[in-house]
Order: C-alpha cells, then structure tokens, then sequence
C-alpha cells in the first residue's frame, strides 16, 4: 500500500469495501444463491436444491459448455500466434507504422462487439470464404474480437526486454530463427500464458456477436444462458452462469500456474 498510517489503511479498506462488495461481490453473491434456490419471493432465496445444477452439468447444457471451451481454446490460440506475429514484426517498424498496426488490432474493440458479429457474417456469406452457418465463423469472431488483446500484452512485453539478451546470442553466431524460438519467446511466455488467459476468459463470455452468428448445432454455454433467463427460467440461467464461471476460472488457474513457472525461468 502507498498509505503507512493504520488509518489511512483502514480507510483504503473501508472504501474498497463499499466499492467491492454493490458492485462486484453481491451481483455474483445473488446469481450464486439464485443457483441453489427453487424460489425467491422474500430477502433471501429458499427452497435449496441442486436440482438446477443436475441440469446445468449435463444434455444441451454440458454440450454447450463443451462448445464454448472448444470455441475459446481455438481462439485464444489464433488470437495468440496472430498477434505475437504482428507483435513481433511491428517491433521492427517505424514508430509511426507501429502506431498504425495498433489501431488496426485495437479497431475491433472500437465498436460494438455486435458490429463486429455483422461485419463477420457479411464478409463471409459470400463465396469463396463461405462460413456462415458453420461453427468456423463463432470461433473467426471471437478470435477477431480478443486477438487486439493478444497484441497489446505481446507488444508492451517486446517493450520492456532486454535487448542483451538477442544480441549475446546473436554475436554467437545464432541465427535470427533460434534466437526467436530460444531467447525471445521464452523471454515472453510470462506475457503469452497471461495474454491466453485473457483472450480464453472474454472468449467464454462473448454474447452479442455470438447471437448473430452460432448454428444450431454450435451452441456456446453464454447464449444458453441469455434463453434460458429470457424464458424466465432464472434459477436454471443462474446455475448455468455459475457453471460458465467455474469452467472459467479453472483454466485461469492452470493458465496461472504456467505463467507463475514461466515468470521463475
């Protein structure tokens, strides 16, 4: 803390806390005990069950789930070897070139995702890219949606490594190719697993372009979740959400654990 007396730091607490806990912890808090519950017409929700999660974890409801890690593990993929490439290349650019290659990776997120699901389902209802109707294109928009996100972490990472570091190995005689692979990848793989890890989070949630682009038959856990509760089905969406976070937050940890071990190579 950048505060030493104990109550400035309590003070610092306290307004966390009264941030933290309307804005963050009780919306989840709400969604948690809707999951368990069969009614909610007073204060607290009653009626515990955990019927609503017998249906969140199997049939259509595991099926979907199954469709949205498949479809974030594919796109924090590509969004990961596209933008460490134009990472990697801007690097040896111009500084205005460099800021060109930005806006164009950070345009997608200049508009509304919903904007992006059109632009992807126009560009590519058309021969020779024909994709729509076909999981191909939900796994192109997200990828297009979370790639700018890959690129910045990447490009700020290039900006803070040690130039000695390739020029050592370079003035060994190794060549450009082992130097990328050997030296300055695994000089990023603390800023790659950490860029996975978001890409593969926003990934999981995205709704809006989604809803304009799945098939039938490639259903994400996120758009289950909007029918369910559009149904009126909320204590059913509500066990599907907390479904959706823990699938989420169990690839974040994992995704941690590497990067913690990359950050002590």
């Amino acid at each position: 803390m950048l505060v030493h007396s104990r109550t400035a730091k309590w003070g610092v607490w306290a307004v966390f806390l009264v941030l933290f806990l309307p804005l963050f912890a009780l919306p989840l808090l709400v969604v948690l005990g809707a999951a368990f519950a069969t009614h909610w017409s007073g204060v607290l929700p009653s009626g515990p069950t955990v019927a609503n999660f017998r249906a969140a974890t199997r049939g259509e409801a595991l099926e979907a789930l199954t469709t949205s890690l498949v479809t974030a593990v594919a796109a924090s993929v590509l969004a990961l070897v596209v933008g460490t490439w134009a990472a990697l290349a801007a690097s040896a650019l111009g500084k205005r070139s460099r800021k060109v290659l930005d806006a164009l990776f950070v345009l997608p997120l200049a508009v509304p995702s919903v904007v992006v699901g059109l632009a992807v389902l126009v560009a590519f209802s058309r021969p020779p890219f024909l994709l729509n109707g076909t999981r191909d294109i939900v796994i192109l928009a997200h990828t297009v949606l979370v790639t700018a996100f890959a690129h910045q972490s990447v490009a700020a990472a290039l900006t803070r490594l040690d130039p000695s570091y390739e020029q050592a190995a370079a003035s060994l005689g190794a060549r450009p190719a082992y130097v990328l692979l050997r030296v300055r990848l695994p000089l990023l793989l603390p800023s790659l697993t950490a860029a996975a890890g978001l890409c593969f989070a926003l990934s999981m949630g995205e709704l809006s372009a989604t809803m304009m682009l799945y098939p039938p038959d490639w259903t994400p856990l996120p758009v289950l979740i909007h029918a369910a509760t559009d149904r009126g089905a909320l204590f059913t969406g509500s066990a599907l959400a907390v479904v959706l976070m823990t699938a989420t937050l169990l690839v974040l940890l994992a995704v941690s654990r590497v990067r913690t071990r990359a950050s002590y190579r």
